[in-house]
């Protein structure tokens, strides 16, 4: 492979960063350990799993225990160079025979949440463990039985101590996901920096407001922008995107799966990007255009565009445009607006609000 393995660094002068393993990816190592003590084998250490994509990486146990009928392994999970919330948390798997003939059956333990609202992969009731983890484990649990002759009537209990409280640092309690964190993961592998599991969350937020009719969601590049909008509509939280800089992967998703009427809210900076033709609002994956900004000013104060030309920042030729600021930000929603219109589709009417710092409307384009 060229990337870099998970758990090593990167070879001398290359500047990759590590790649980690997704939850799904250390639950299913854990869940192969499990069984097989279970099967008689006794616990591999390191485990080795296969990934989606063909790759076969192995897992150091942190935790092997066995009693009559059951077996729990662990492993800490390892994001690589990725800021995820789960880094370090330990994925534990208990698996309890059961012998009823009803098959394999998940569980949510300690730190896994549960689905409580329709519109998610999962219907109400589940624990929160994806299509593609799910998938992992059984097919890893069905090799094994094949192997060994074990039945596969078991109890398959995921937990991550602490996970609870890691759970509210994310989106899971407005997506409708109670008590804990989601087991996720489609290539097994966590790619620095790709967030997606913000991404997933955006996806899983738009089928959440679709699954409750709703007709109306606002998208927000921050908390300030959204409390300003949630204010405005008196919106239910289900009906808040927590968008950040990812405003393309919120407008394609929204194309894919439309719903009526949306409000993109967030700073000029931001918005200006985005009316640039910018979907990743980011800072390191896109700039402002600033003598783009300049020349508009100069338009409407021919004086405060020149002292513009040498500004080095949206904000600060915001502040220099004075009493034409309004005018200004105005041009930048009016296209900000076209240009997510043109990425969401037109089965979604979009406006636009940009928000100060103090979380006040400076400027609108109306979209109905």
């Amino acid at each position: 492979m060229s990337m870099p393995e998970p758990g090593r660094q990167p070879a001398a002068g290359r500047q990759e960063l590590r790649r980690g393993w997704t939850t799904g990816a250390c639950a299913t190592a854990a869940t192969k350990a499990a069984f097989s003590a279970l099967a008689g084998l006794g616990f591999p250490n390191p485990v080795t799993i296969r990934l989606p994509r063909g790759q076969e990486p192995s897992f150091a146990l942190l935790r092997q225990e066995q009693g009559p009928g059951w077996a729990l392994a662990s492993v800490i999970k390892d994001a690589g160079d990725d800021p995820d919330v789960t880094d370090r948390a330990e994925i534990l798997v208990t698996l309890r025979a059961r012998g009823d003939g009803l098959g394999l059956q998940f569980r949510a333990g300690e730190g896994v949440g549960t689905v409580t609202r329709a519109g998610l992969p999962l219907p109400p009731g589940e624990p929160a463990i994806n299509p593609v983890p799910r998938r992992m484990m059984t097919e890893t649990l069905e090799a094994l039985a094949i192997q060994t002759g074990h039945p596969l009537d078991l109890d398959l209990e995921i937990a991550i101590p602490g996970g609870a409280e890691l759970a509210k640092r994310t989106l899971n309690p407005r997506l409708g996901i109670a008590g804990g964190l989601s087991i996720l993961g489609t290539t097994g592998i966590v790619i620095p920096y790709s967030c997606s599991s913000w991404i997933h969350s955006i996806h899983r937020g738009v089928d959440v407001a679709r699954a409750a009719g709703l007709d109306h969601i606002a998208a927000c590049t921050g908390s300030t922008s959204e409390r300003m909008v949630q204010a405005l509509y008196d919106l239910p939280d289900m009906a808040l995107i927590d968008m950040g800089d990812f405003a393309g992967g919120t407008l394609k998703y929204l194309k894919r799966r439309p719903i009526p009427r949306v409000t993109l809210a967030g700073g000029f900076a931001k918005l200006a990007k985005l009316a640039q033709g910018h979907l990743d609002l980011h800072s390191s994956r896109s700039t402002v255009d600033t003598e783009n900004l300049a020349s508009a000013l100069a338009q409407l104060d021919p004086v405060a565009g020149r002292a513009a030309g040498t500004a080095a920042a949206a904000g600060e030729i915001l502040a220099l445009a004075g009493t034409h600021g309004p005018e200004l930000a105005r041009q930048v929603a009016e296209r900000a607006r076209a240009v997510a219109g043109e990425a969401a589709g037109s089965a979604v009417a979009i406006e636009v609000l940009v928000v100060d710092r103090a979380g006040a409307a400076i400027a609108h384009a109306p979209g109905w």
